[in-house]
């Protein structure tokens, strides 16, 4: 996966999961980290998750426990994708190709999570996340048009706000 074909939201989301791992001496950057991180976001996921039914901060509080439940290393330097992340961001760029996106949105990570067998998966699910309603809420916003452009969800998020004023 080429990380320039990232929307900017979702490339922030991955460095803040990063220094999620790095700060909390993991060795790896899972997929609770990114999640964590999505949902630590101020233009995050969450609004599209709530449209979805997803109970965010049961999430947002599940995720950070799971964040604090992971294996710590010291002496830790670098942290590098764990084999789950990997996997998972590989079906994140399934999704977003079958969409037809130039680029990869965050939403595409979170429609991959619904299908996760991992402990994220798990969270997620337990906290309402279903592919079914996810793509209703992402169709629903969306409109029907495709990500064409690395700027393209914080351009979304910024209409919704004016629209909401």
């Amino acid at each position: 996966m080429r990380l320039d074909k990232l929307t900017t939201k979702f490339q922030e989301a991955l460095a803040d999961a990063q220094s999620l791992a790095l700060g909390n001496d993991h060795a790896y950057i899972e997929p609770v980290h990114l999640l964590a991180a999505m949902l630590r976001q101020q233009d995050g996921p969450k609004a599209l998750l709530q449209r979805a039914g997803v109970n965010v901060a049961k999430l947002s509080q599940d995720a950070e426990a799971a964040v604090k439940r992971l294996p710590t290393v010291t002496g830790q330097e670098q942290v590098q994708p764990g084999p789950d992340l990997i996997r998972l961001l590989q079906a994140t760029e399934k999704e977003s190709i079958k969409r037809g996106d130039q680029f990869v949105p965050s939403e595409m990570f979170l429609l991959a999570l619904a299908d996760a067998k991992g402990e994220a998966g798990r969270i997620a699910q337990e906290s309402g996340l279903s592919r079914k309603s996810l793509e209703a809420a992402i169709d629903a916003v969306r409109g029907g048009q495709t990500m064409d452009s690395a700027d393209g969800e914080s351009q979304r998020e910024a209409l919704k706000n004016t629209r909401s004023t």
